[in-house]
């Protein structure tokens, strides 16, 4: 057999030594965690978290337009005092 594999004769992907959820591509050196079912969680995990910070940044929209109303109304209500 020659020095000269060619890339058909080589396996798509390579056990990576120590680590069993763990695969190299051959054709482009990647590290892929084989794991499908921590992939799933993984991604679960970080919608879960998106969703999380729109439900924050949605709260904080929220309060600063109640803020801005009650500033306009207590404007307003002070202009009422003055007359």
């Amino acid at each position: 057999m020659s020095d000269n594999i060619e890339q058909q004769d080589l396996p798509a992907h390579i056990q990576v030594e120590g680590h069993v959820d763990l695969v190299r591509e051959t054709a482009s050196h990647a590290i892929i965690n084989a794991n499908h079912a921590a992939y799933h969680k993984a991604v679960k995990r970080a919608q879960e978290a998106q969703n999380s910070r729109d439900e924050i940044r949605n709260a904080t929209r929220e309060i600063n337009s109640i803020k801005s109303e009650l500033h306009s109304i207590k404007s307003m209500l002070l202009e009422l005092t003055k007359r």
